[in-house]
C-alpha cells in the first residue's frame, strides 16, 4: 500500500542535510493538502497533488549541478527525470507517475492552467514562496490577482498576509 509518509521518508532522504529544501517542501505539502481538501478533489486527484508538491523541486539538485542554477526552468526540465524512478520504485503506476511529472514540468508555468490540481500546486508553492523570499505587499497583491484562483487558496493568502478582501 502507497503512503504519502513513503514519499516525504523518499525526499528527506533525497535531501538529506538540506535542511531549507525539506522544510520547503513539507510547507508546501501542507498548504496543497489543505487546500486541496477544501476545494474538495476527489481521491485520486488529492493523492496526485499531495505527491507532486512533495516532490515538485526535485529538480533542483541536479539543476545546480548541471546549470549552476536552480531557476524554475531548469527544475521543469530535470525534475521528472528523478521523479520518475523514485515514483516507479515506491509502487505508483505509470499514469499517475505520468500526470506527476506534468505537473513537476510545468510548476513554473502560470500560463493556461486549467487543472485544479495544477492550479492549487501552483497557489501552494506561491504561498510558501513569498514568506521564504519576504516578498514586498505589492508582490503579494499582484501575486494574489494575477496568480490565485481558488476560494481556499485566496482565503488562506489573505489569511496568511493579512490582505485585506479583493473585490
Amino acid at each position: 500500500m502507497r503512503q504519502i509518509g513513503d514519499v516525504i521518508n523518499e525526499m528527506i532522504e533525497y535531501y538529506s542535510g538540506d535542511v531549507k529544501r525539506i522544510n520547503h517542501f513539507l510547507k508546501v505539502y501542507s498548504y496543497a493538502k489543505t487546500i486541496g481538501e477544501l476545494e474538495g478533489l476527489d481521491k485520486e486527484t488529492r493523492e496526485i497533488l499531495e505527491v507532486t508538491a512533495v516532490v515538485h523541486d526535485i529538480g533542483i539538485k541536479v539543476s545546480e549541478r548541471k546549470y549552476n542554477s536552480s531557476a524554475g526552468n531548469y527544475q521543469q526540465i530535470e525534475g521528472p527525470l528523478v521523479a520518475d524512478p523514485m515514483l516507479t520504485k515506491l509502487g505508483y503506476e505509470r499514469p499517475f507517475i505520468k500526470r506527476v511529472c506534468y505537473l513537476i514540468a510545468h510548476h513554473h508555468t502560470y500560463t493556461n492552467i486549467t487543472e485544479k490540481d495544477y492550479q492549487i500546486l501552483v497557489e501552494a508553492d506561491f504561498l510558501v514562496n513569498l514568506d521564504e523570499d519576504k516578498a514586498s505587499g505589492e508582490t503579494i497583491q499582484n501575486v494574489y490577482r494575477n496568480i490565485f484562483r481558488t476560494a481556499a487558496g485566496k482565503s488562506i493568502l489573505q489569511n496568511v498576509f493579512r490582505l485585506k478582501p479583493q473585490v
